[in-house]
């Protein structure tokens, strides 16, 4: 027996479904396992678990989704981050409702060309649902088969994922693929981990390279280190009365369709006294309060949030107004503050409304 069959081999044999149930394991409908694996992009099963219990719970199909608010759909996630993924997760819904007549699609091709939906997802969908002999390569899939096989091409090279993919297609369980995927799933997420993985007790510890080496720390390689930005955020609190004004993000950057309050954003941090002088010297200031005299009551702490390429800190600024001084400006809307909460908005938003309620 070759090692790529003795591999596929003791996969199955170690994997025992009912050992780790998720309500999106061992079913067939397409639009739940859908929704799951969009939820847990970038996210922890126990982050992303209650969350694909309220979505499956107010938007039992695919129809009702399509036919939900953007809004509606975005304060459901909100927290969730990443929220790329909730506007393309309505979008698709809204494709399959108007393309697809509301039935999902069944096959890879047509599965992959919707919104937010790569290679991976696809493959997921596709064995999960249909049964279709398609690999899945995930973070668990590279991580597992760089270990076992020895493989030190990058997971994020063009060269390597071309390389892992050709992989996992060989060494797939053509008859019982949807198994064979959660499988090595499940085997990288409790067994081959990040950090300690159980090498002592593994079924593949005679024949993994990186444990025969001494490498497992070491692989899989990846070789792009990302470097991120930072981002000073600074953001007016516009009280009028029991009123507060916000506004809802648009165009391409982070957040896009989150409100927030009216925001300036500097190229640096800029603390006590220089601070009122740098907002005061911004066009967006400017454009905003047009030379009028403004009294700032409070400048909260330091907020902080890190994103996949970013990291964002800001201060919040409470600001007192004239009842007369705004008038839905700028795109923003005066909303009751005891209303606030219905309304999505970006986590490091959240994290201040919510020392706020003390």
């Amino acid at each position: 027996m070759n090692k790529k069959t003795f591999f596929t081999k003791k996969l199955l044999e170690w994997y025992h479904p009912d050992e780790r149930p998720l309500p999106w394991k061992a079913i067939k409908n397409p639009y739940f396992i859908w929704l799951s694996e969009i939820i847990l992009q970038q996210t922890r099963v126990q982050q992303g678990l209650p969350y694909y219990n309220k979505f499956t719970q107010k938007y039992p199909s695919i129809t009702d989704l399509a036919n939900a608010p953007e809004d509606d759909v975005f304060k459901l996630w909100e927290g969730l981050g990443y929220y790329s993924r909730a506007r393309n997760l309505h979008f698709a819904a809204q494709t399959v409702a108007n393309t697809h007549q509301g039935v999902f699609p069944t096959t890879y091709a047509d599965i992959r060309a919707l919104k937010g939906v790569g290679d991976y997802t696809a493959a997921a969908i596709a064995s999960f649902a249909y049964g279709l002999p398609y690999a899945v390569v995930d973070g668990n899939v590279y991580r597992v088969l760089a270990r076992y096989f020895g493989i030190k091409t990058p997971i994020d090279s063009t060269v390597g994922k071309k390389e892992f993919s050709v992989l996992a297609d060989e060494l797939l369980a053509r008859k019982q693929p949807a198994l064979y995927n959660q499988a090595i799933m499940d085997f990288g997420a409790t067994h081959c981990t990040p950090k300690t993985p159980n090498c002592s007790t593994c079924l593949h510890q005679k024949h993994c390279v990186a444990f025969q080496t001494d490498q497992v720390g070491e692989l899989p390689v990846k070789s792009k280190k990302i470097k991120k930005k930072d981002r000073f955020f600074y953001y007016l609190v516009l009280n009028k009365g029991t009123e507060v004004y916000i506004r809802k993000r648009r165009g391409k950057d982070i957040w896009a369709s989150l409100y927030e309050f009216p925001l300036i954003e500097l190229d640096k941090q800029v603390e006590g006294f220089f601070l009122m002088e740098a907002l005061e010297a911004s066009s967006a200031w400017k454009a905003l309060f047009e030379n009028q005299p403004v009294v700032v009551k409070l400048v909260s702490r330091k907020y902080k949030q890190t994103l996949s390429h970013q990291k964002i800190n800001a201060l919040f600024l409470e600001i007192e107004i004239k009842p007369s001084f705004f008038d839905e400006k700028n795109n923003m809307i005066a909303i009751d503050r005891k209303k606030i909460k219905n309304f999505a908005f970006p986590k490091i938003i959240s994290n201040y409304l919510e020392d706020k309620k003390d």
